[in-house]
């Protein structure tokens, strides 16, 4: 394991009491300006530049993004360019694995616009105090959730990870398969308080697969604490863009949940992770301004309005 927070209950307990802001704004911002579309990209994966690797080092086999791509100035501009304003970096576990130092150290350095999602290994005991550390100290606002080593999403480990994110009142983003789906909904139903996302919802793909998965996501909407995050569409589709194959799915998704319970997310750096179809950041983001036809009011919610509710604004622990 390549973790770096090799933290116990006395090393936590002797660290200092303060903690990061609970909000950095975003949440007034969209109180204040209602009829403002304030854009949140809830997916973004970054990467070190090659002069950081020394401090930031990678697993052995990283993917890499193609050159110049997927660091924080490349990220800062796409969402200069489009108008975005926030963003959740998710760990980049196929770069980093479990060391979330990079995660946690842009998050805390960029809290201005950005929060982080760490990726905890469920089967290291000691991971739970790590979240806390990280939560504490770095503005990380949630976990990615994975399986255990035995390859379920309701193994002791995981539970464990669960109940502290529900305690820290933190986010749980779970990557999940539709093998995995019944075990994810166990488990949100038995962390009612624990606000839960469906990364990527199961995968939603133009293809036999669609119908079915396209139900399980409708049965999870029926759990009031989990969301969805609209980030298929350039990874689904057979087309391209605009990925007209998955629109009318898409819309079943957000009359599921309703869109005060979806979120957007562009798969930074679109350049890495929404090959082949070529679906680029500003064309990723166009799909949910026009090309979906989504009333104002849904905009408002999914690009935005949700992801300021969910990490942007701390609930108290309980």
């Amino acid at each position: 394991m390549t973790a770096s927070f090799h933290l116990d209950r006395r090393q936590f307990l002797g660290g200092t009491a303060a903690t990061a802001a609970a909000a950095i704004g975003p949440v007034a911002e969209a109180n204040n300006e209602k009829k403002k579309l304030v854009i949140v990209d809830c997916h973004a994966h970054i990467y070190g530049t090659p002069t950081e690797e020394k401090r930031y080092p990678t697993i052995a086999k990283p993917y890499r993004p193609p050159k110049g791509t997927g660091t924080i100035a490349h990220l800062r501009k796409n969402m200069k360019d489009n108008g975005v304003r926030y963003v959740t970096a998710v760990q980049t576990s196929t770069y980093y694995r479990f060391d979330n130092r990079f995660t946690a150290d842009a998050a805390r350095r960029h809290n201005d616009f950005m929060v982080g999602i760490c990726t905890l290994d469920p089967d290291e005991p000691q991971n739970p105090w790590v979240m806390e550390y990280l939560v504490e100290k770095s503005n990380v606002r949630g976990m990615r959730s994975i399986p255990g080593k035995d390859g379920r999403m309701d193994s002791p480990g995981v539970r464990r990870l669960w109940k502290t994110a529900q305690r820290l009142g933190i986010v749980i983003n779970s990557l999940t398969s539709r093998g995995l789906k019944p075990q994810v909904a166990e488990m949100a139903a038995a962390h009612p308080k624990l606000r839960v996302v469906i990364d990527h919802c199961l995968n939603l793909t133009a293809d036999d697969t669609l119908d079915a998965a396209l139900a399980d996501m409708q049965d999870l909407a029926k759990l009031p604490n989990v969301h969805a995050k609209l980030t298929f569409i350039p990874t689904g589709t057979k087309m391209g863009y605009p990925g007209k194959d998955l629109h009318a799915a898409c819309h079943e998704v957000i009359k599921a949940f309703g869109a005060n319970r979806c979120v957007w997310g562009s798969d930074f750096p679109c350049e890495l992770w929404l090959k082949p179809q070529d679906i680029n950041y500003a064309q990723h983001l166009r799909i949910f301004t026009h090309e979906l036809g989504l009333d104002e009011t849904t905009k408002r919610d999914v690009l935005g309005g949700t992801a300021l509710k969910l990490w942007f604004s701390r609930k108290k622990r309980g």
